[in-house]
């Protein structure tokens, strides 16, 4: 095979800076041990999200210029709603500044206490919108998703046995609605098969249950879907995208992530009674339904920025550039999410630091330590994003610990990928002096964003 290359030529750059050992450790403690609470300038590769993080292209620039900013009905807006439609074919369109604004509309005009959501698996901000409402989000992950080092492809898919024993014992009038989640960022960043889809659709129709779609990552899925599932070789990304919405009654979006933008978001839906209750929120929250909380250029910007995400070759490298991360930690023996995502990769803390229990938090020691060693900013998918609280107000522990290295779309080119490789290295060979974390504050929702930490 040849190299893969870029898809582009860069044509600005923006400098960063690499601080010194001390001024990492100062930054940390100031930030009480939570890199989120780090400011960027002190981060040399960051890491943390793929959300908003990309670079735009030529065509996003240039459309940028040609943003209508009338309040009600621009031409802007109709760019938007008519690109949207072309990949989804769904009625009803709402822009909303990001993703969590939809989920927030979503659940509080369809949930109340009591109610429960099935999904494979819900992220941070569509469980928490969820359980803000009283309602209860329900992990239904297929088995080969909770085992890291499985190497089998559409790990992210639902499991329908389950599916539907959670519809026979809750009944489906305590399910306003199912979701699955595209590709499963919580499962390690994982596809979902076209099959699995169809078949989860299948079960939630015998119960009169509408699907929603959580499309955040829907052109990498069709890119895994093209590369991995029989039928679809000689299909478009944009077909087989058509085909996935098919399946639904509604979806959000963030088109922070295959939207290619630094904001924004959707809600789509089929039902007219929805529409109507999503519309009235919107504009109590977000703006007139034709704006949604974004300018006319952000409109524009995304319009362009969907298409984009739908070009097959810069899905080729995309993805060649997370499969040389996942090839350069298998040399190593670096424990990782077997195969690599669709946007990042995730490390095995559990694995990696087998004597730091669920309770100390291990996926926190691993993404400071990755600080310290090198100025590089992740995440931790573990027991401090995604546990809970028992009855009894005990901790309960994530099924998986997990540390996400999110690649910013268009952002950083080999070498950089290369530093991070040496970084992991020198992680990896002093994994043993890596200790532990408690929490010392934390807020009622989301707690990862702004709690405290502290070593043991």
């Amino acid at each position: 095979m040849k190299t893969i290359i870029e898809p582009f030529r860069i044509k600005m750059t923006e400098p960063v800076k690499l601080i010194s050992p001390e001024e990492r450790v100062a930054a940390l403690e100031k930030a009480h041990h939570n890199v989120f609470l780090i400011d960027a300038e002190e981060c040399c590769i960051d890491l943390l999200t793929d959300s908003g993080t990309g670079a735009m292209s030529s065509q996003q620039w240039a459309a940028m210029m040609l943003g209508d900013e009338s309040y009600a009905g621009s031409k802007s807006w109709k760019k938007f709603e008519a690109t949207i439609k072309n990949i989804t074919n769904i009625k009803h369109v709402f822009p909303t500044h990001q993703g969590r604004a939809a989920e927030n509309i979503l659940a509080a005009t369809t949930l109340k206490k009591g109610d429960i959501v099935p999904n494979n698996s819900h992220f941070d901000t569509t469980r928490a919108n969820i359980e803000y409402v009283g309602a209860q989000a329900v992990d239904l992950l297929c088995a080969e998703g909770l085992d890291p080092a499985l190497d089998v492809p559409f790990k992210g898919n639902m499991d329908l046995d389950k599916l539907q024993r959670c519809i026979e014992t809750h009944g489906a009038d305590k399910i306003p609605f199912g979701m699955i989640t595209v590709t499963n960022n919580t499962g390690g960043g994982q596809p979902v098969s076209m099959a699995n889809i169809r078949g989860v659709k299948e079960i939630l129709d015998r119960f009169g249950i509408p699907l929603v779609i959580d499309a955040c990552r829907f052109a990498e899925n069709a890119y895994f879907v093209r590369q991995g599932e029989a039928g679809y070789q000689d299909r478009t990304l944009l077909e087989i995208a058509q085909e996935m919405f098919s399946f639904a009654d509604a979806a959000t979006m963030s088109c922070k992530k295959d939207g290619l933008a630094n904001i924004g978001g959707f809600l789509i839906c089929n039902n007219d009674e929805w529409a109507e209750q999503f519309k009235n929120i919107l504009i109590l929250r977000e703006g007139f339904p034709t704006y949604g909380g974004l300018a006319g250029r952000d409109l524009e910007i995304i319009a362009v920025g969907l298409m984009e995400a739908l070009e097959y070759d810069y899905q080729v490298y995309r993805h060649a550039t997370v499969s040389y991360l996942g090839d350069k930690l298998k040399e190593l023996g670096i424990p990782h999410v077997k195969p690599v995502g669709g946007h990042a990769v995730f490390l095995d803390a559990k694995a990696i630091l087998p004597h730091v229990p669920a309770s100390e938090f291990p996926g926190i020691g691993l993404v400071n330590a990755i600080y310290l060693e090198g100025g590089i900013r992740c995440v931790e998918l573990g027991s401090v994003m995604f546990g809970r609280s028992d009855a009894n107000g005990n901790e309960v522990p994530a099924p998986l610990e997990l540390v996400r290295l999110a690649f910013p779309r268009r952002v950083y080119t080999q070498s950089h990928f290369d530093y991070l490789v040496e970084v992991l290295a020198a992680v990896w060979k002093n994994r043993k002096n890596i200790k532990g974390q408690r929490i010392t504050y934390q807020p009622p929702f989301l707690r990862h964003f702004t709690c405290h930490f502290e070593p043991l």
